[in-house]
């Protein structure tokens, strides 16, 4: 954040005013910001941060000089805030927020393309400072561009524990009446057993979560932001349609200038007490306020949103059965003509849930079958261990193999020529033939990967129009082998085991 003369594009350009404390600041009064440059003028609503103290946040998507006005009921002055800064360039690995760059891929602000890695943390950032700590080390070690969380803490297996903070003033249950036979039970009527004020929040408690949000956006990871689930005994998923949306507006205001959010509307909607007007409504305010047009999605457990909706930006997908769900990418795509991020297809551990236990190998298979077919792959891990921490719902360490193997996948998509994968109607049966998404390139047949998943043919044969290089790829032992450059029609060897690949390049050599 910077509240100086000059800040780089994509940064927070904050205004912090001082004014009434009487009543409840957070409904009572207003404040917004008007900013204005040469290519755009932005108007943001502020907040109340506690203390007297309001702030203005504004994201700037352009350099040059801005210009800014401060209004609102905050303070009985009658003359108005007025400044201006200057915009300079981005700095270096900051690319700017994502958006939907056509129909099925991702592009940052600056043109890059963006290619979602994902893994799942529910509330690492309502654990300890040195787990937290911990958490950041181990994804800065990882290629993980994107990491979903919960803004409000969880309750659920093995996460019974009480969070650091809570997002409201107010008093929670005793948590020592909890037990593995009862702790369903406190989520069946939670505002019987918690006292809270919904109308005034602990600026203490989104302030810690706007700097774990800082600290992502400098290891160049988004925040996938849940702003509701079903697993709760303190009452937060049962909240007023009008208690929503004072929420809303103030988690918008406090987060939308950060240029690494996106918003995910719930994780597993279907078991929240909402009606699709409830979610229609949310997805709406929530399009209509973040001035920066971040991503927006929502989450199923059994049956999908209708992505098709105009608030949607793109699908957030949880597996639809045990064995199959990266699968079905290419159905996904075809019917909701929108990116495909399937956030769940089951987590790497060993947890008795059927959804947690998959292997590392099938993890990596998962993801590489996805990718192929034009889709966005999410990774989780739950491997039982002193605590028990899982990194699925603590963060911590990781303990797997498979986050390992994700930067091969990663490296191997940024060489896409265009912007992304799709897959080719005419299949391999045998796998899945990757080709680029862009449609000259396609046209011109430049660009191949044939992924044979869990099969092992022992060789391939290939009958091309043209030359190309061809480089056999182990997608587990991530090597690359450059075999040759073919033509006409050809046969390439494999070793006969699974999880391997043959890239295809067109070349005039």
């Amino acid at each position: 954040m910077n509240t100086q003369n000059a800040i780089a594009k994509w940064e927070i350009f904050e205004i912090t005013l001082h004014g009434k404390t009487e009543g409840n600041p957070f409904t009572d009064y207003t404040i917004s910001g008007t900013f204005t440059g040469e290519k755009e003028e932005v108007t943001v609503d502020g907040f109340y941060d506690g203390d007297g103290v309001y702030r203005v946040r504004f994201m700037p998507s352009h350099e040059g000089l801005y210009h800014y006005v401060i209004t609102g009921s905050y303070t009985d002055a009658t003359a108005q805030t007025t400044g201006q800064f200057t915009v300079l360039p981005a700095r270096e690995g900051n690319h700017g927020p994502v958006h939907v760059a056509d129909t099925y891929h991702f592009r940052y602000a600056d043109g890059t393309p963006y290619y979602s890695i994902g893994t799942t943390c529910y509330v690492w950032e309502l654990e300890s400072d040195e787990r937290i700590a911990q958490t950041l080390r181990s994804l800065s070690e990882t290629t993980f561009n994107k990491i979903r969380f919960c803004i409000f803490p969880k309750h659920y297996d093995y996460n019974f524990k009480e969070p650091r903070s809570y997002p409201y003033e107010g008093t929670p249950m005793d948590n020592s009446v909890l037990t593995e036979e009862n702790f369903w039970d406190y989520t069946k009527n939670p505002l019987e057993n918690n006292s809270w004020d919904f109308t005034r929040f602990r600026p203490e408690y989104f302030r810690h979560i706007e700097e774990c949000i800082y600290k992502l956006s400098k290891l160049g990871i988004e925040a996938d932001l849940i702003l509701f689930h079903p697993y709760d005994r303190w009452g937060f998923s049962k909240m007023s349609r009008q208690v929503d949306e004072l929420y809303i507006r103030y988690v918008t205001a406090r987060f939308a200038a950060f240029h690494n959010v996106w918003w995910a509307l719930a994780n597993e909607y279907d078991i929240l007490e909402k009606t699709e007007e409830d979610w229609d409504f949310i997805g709406e305010l929530l399009q209509s306020i973040d001035p920066y047009g971040h991503l927006r999605s929502i989450h199923n457990c059994i049956p999908f949103y209708d992505h098709t909706k105009p608030w949607i930006t793109h699908c957030s997908i949880q597996r639809q059965d045990i064995y199959k769900t990266v699968e079905f990418t290419n159905e996904w795509r075809d019917k909701y003509k929108k990116p495909v991020v399937i956030d769940e297809l089951a987590y790497e551990g060993n947890i008795p849930h059927f959804w947690g236990n998959i292997t590392a190998e099938e993890m990596v298979r998962r993801f590489w079958e996805c990718a192929m077919r034009g889709g966005y792959p999410g990774h989780g891990e739950t491997y039982l261990n002193e605590g028990p921490v899982l990194w699925w719902s603590h963060g911590g360490i990781l303990h797997g193999e498979s986050w390992k193997r994700f930067k091969f996948l990663y490296d191997i998509l940024c060489e896409t020529p265009g912007l992304g994968l799709t897959s080719d109607a005419k299949q391999d049966y045998n796998g899945v033939t990757a080709v680029p998404q862009d449609e000259t390139e396609r046209a011109n047949k430049t660009y191949f990967i044939y992924y044979y998943s869990f099969m092992q043919p022992a060789y391939k044969k290939f009958s091309m129009e043209g030359k190309y290089e061809v480089e056999v790829i182990d997608t587990w032992n991530m090597t690359i082998e450059k075999v040759g450059v073919f033509e006409g029609t050809f046969k390439i060897d494999l070793p006969g085991r699974p999880y391997m690949a043959i890239r295809l390049r067109k070349t005039t050599v």
